[in-house]
């Protein structure tokens, strides 16, 4: 699992800056999270291919997190995609489009499916043999959610050397072992596998929190998570623009990482009034010391 950061500052793009779009690889596949005017500009220029996405998931109906979509959506036809677009988004978000590309005679020619989002409390919207993906409900100007993501348990691996000592054990026999069951001997005896494979590394999990107040309340969605992307628009100096706006500062996306034990947080959605974004880490880390600020173009291992 890997987080590429397409944009992660707030409200007007600059010459250098974007605003939020992010994409996790995850077992091969690529997701997009937000989709900020100048996405797919940054999809292009970072070499994340277009036809690897099936499924993008809209926050919130600020255009700040969405305006970068209907171009997407639009380049997308004309490179002749064929399979299937899954959108996850609040309700709104599919009569905005649709209106969009009536208006302008656009016609999609490829399968394109919205999943409305409308619910207040935590719910999985998406179950792949790969993955699962539930809500973070978020508190915001407007109807927003977070994202979590977390991969399904990989299988187990062959511990070769210990195979190798029964040479009844066949080939044909590693795919059964790897999905946890035993060996059973011609003379019915068995062989436990946990003597033959080794534990899989445990799933991985990103969780996803743009925009928002400081909401203690989303803790136990995200306890324990390997990655946390949390907003942190303002520094604590402005505390109060944050509560006026519907935002967090760095201290608090610092302190909703603590009480979560999250591994590793990654802050983001930085306000221009700051010319040192280094500011930011600075401060989250008098609270989590593993902390680092969100770039455009900067990658994080999960």
């Amino acid at each position: 699992m890997k987080l590429h950061i397409l944009g992660c500052h707030s409200a007007t793009p600059r010459s250098t800056v974007f605003p939020s779009a992010q994409v996790l690889e995850i077992n091969n596949e690529l997701l997009l999270i937000d989709a900020g005017e100048g996405m797919q500009i940054q999809l292009r220029k970072y070499k994340h291919k277009f036809n690897k996405i099936q499924h993008i998931f809209i926050s919130h109906l600020h255009g700040d997190h969405f305006f970068g979509l209907p171009g997407f959506l639009s380049s997308l036809r004309l490179i002749g995609r064929e399979k299937p677009m899954h959108i996850y988004a609040p309700v709104g978000l599919k009569q905005i489009i649709e209106l969009i590309f009536k208006l302008t005679q656009t016609d999609i020619n490829y399968p394109l499916f919205f999943h409305e989002l409308g619910s207040s409390e935590s719910e999985v919207i998406l179950e792949t043999d790969k993955f699962t993906v539930k809500t973070i409900p978020l508190e915001h100007r407007v109807y927003t959610n977070g994202f979590w993501i977390r991969e399904k348990p990989a299988l187990r691996k062959l511990n070769i050397d210990a195979v190798k000592q029964y040479p009844e054990i066949e080939t044909w026999a590693y795919h059964n072992l790897k999905r946890g069951k035993d060996f059973v001997r011609e003379d019915g005896s068995i062989i436990p596998n946990d003597k033959l494979t080794l534990p899989p590394p445990p799933p991985k999990s990103y969780a996803y929190c743009s925009d928002t107040v400081y909401k203690p309340g989303i803790v136990p969605l995200i306890e324990g998570i390997d990655m946390l992307y949390h907003e942190s628009t303002f520094l604590e100096i402005h505390k109060e623009l944050a509560v006026k706006t519907k935002h967090s500062t760095a201290k608090q996306a610092a302190q909703i990482a603590k009480d979560a034990g999250v591994k590793f947080l990654v802050l983001g959605h930085f306000s221009s009034r700051y010319p040192d974004e280094n500011a930011f880490k600075k401060e989250a880390m008098e609270i989590f010391e593993n902390v680092d600020i969100a770039e455009e173009g900067k990658s994080f291992e999960v």
